[in-house]
């Protein structure tokens, strides 16, 4: 693998070469974060005494590198002395040009599905956003019009009148205050990245939710003290996290509920971008509920814009998280089942 050394640190999968005794000859930066070890600890031993898989995978192995072929296993758990089985799926194939030598990546079920979800906004949707900014700005002026309209009319009508006139001022407020979030998707600054400790914008953002939409809610934090500091904008990413306490806060309704706030470092997570660009994303942020869950029909599209689970929503907090984390660099991702929605965040940290 030295040829191609660029490449090979750059997978963002873990990554073991495997020598013809079996034994390990090299792995990536990906894999030592796995394994929870380091290459120079591990390498020369035997593969099978340092990765544990649930399945007895020699035989079939041996036959793969006999015959020359690949090895595709699912669903198995992987582990090391050093760390707890994962479920993963292994690749497993010749190393060209090197007779006897394998290489096996291990992809692990979470970094697979982080992997596939869309973390950024479509073009179609922000084709959508651009053309609701200019609805947005035509629509404001003529609904103006109609409130002061509806509200002179209202000082001549009697009480069972009056009604139908605060109805019309009602509904045209909220449809201003819609397209006023409309316009704040689409003129959110660029973020001014600096050093942050992502730790202070999740206790503000928590002491803020309980003081208010939150307050029928138990929050719970699990940090990891040694989280380095994250390169960000710390009043957009408090409004990221503000955003989806409140969702989580709504989805539980009057009864309340819990709220879990975690924070890890991830050595092996890495973004491989459309420009083929790899970028290392090892702060990670989590938010979950304990909740009902996201209706099926839309846990595919939550981050697009006016894509909604509530009955009156706009459909842009979602779409304005995506945006803001995208426009850092980094990553958000949802998996949901009923009684559990976990939102995860990915960042870079910052530079020394």
């Amino acid at each position: 693998m030295r040829g191609d050394a660029a490449l090979w640190v750059s997978l963002p999968v873990p990554a073991v070469v495997i020598a013809p005794d079996d034994s390990i000859l090299e792995l990536n930066p990906a894999a030592e974060g796995f394994l929870n070890t380091s290459a120079k600890s591990i390498t020369g031993s035997p593969i099978w005494d340092e990765i544990s898989i649930d399945s007895p995978l020699e035989t079939a192995f041996e036959r793969a590198r006999t015959n020359g072929t690949p090895l595709f296993v699912n669903d198995v758990d992987v582990g090391s002395g050093q760390r707890a089985p994962l479920q993963c799926a292994l690749q497993i194939a010749p190393l060209s040009g090197q007779p006897g030598h394998m290489i096996m990546m291990i992809t692990p079920r979470e970094l697979a599905s982080r992997l596939t979800q869309s973390q950024s906004v479509t073009s179609a949707a922000r084709s959508a956003i651009g053309m609701a900014e200019m609805l947005a700005h035509e629509i404001k002026n003529p609904l103006a019009g109609i409130t002061g309209a509806a509200q002179l009319l209202s000082m001549n009508l009697n009480a069972d009148d009056l009604e139908l006139t605060d109805l019309i001022v009602a509904e045209s407020r909220r449809i201003v205050k819609l397209l006023e979030q409309v316009e704040q998707f689409g003129n959110l600054t660029e973020p001014e990245h600096a050093p942050i400790n992502l730790h202070d914008v999740l206790n503000r953002a928590r002491r803020s939710a309980l003081l208010g939409f939150g307050a029928k809610m138990r929050i719970d934090e699990i940090y990891d003290p040694s989280l380095p500091l994250a390169a960000g904008d710390k009043d957009q990413l408090l409004q990221v996290v503000l955003n989806l306490l409140k969702n989580a806060s709504e989805a539980a309704g009057a009864s309340g509920g819990t709220i879990r706030l975690r924070t890890y470092f991830e050595h092996s997570f890495r973004l491989r971008r459309a420009d083929g660009a790899g970028q290392a994303l090892p702060l990670q942020m989590e938010i979950t509920d304990d909740g009902p869950g996201l209706p099926e029909h839309i846990r595919d599209d939550v981050f697009d814009p006016f894509v909604s689970g509530h009955e009156n929503g706009t459909g842009l907090g979602l779409a304005l998280v995506s945006k803001i984390i995208s426009d850092h660099g980094g990553w958000i991702s949802v998996d949901s089942v009923p009684g559990q929605t976990t939102f995860r965040i990915s960042l870079p940290r910052a530079e020394p």
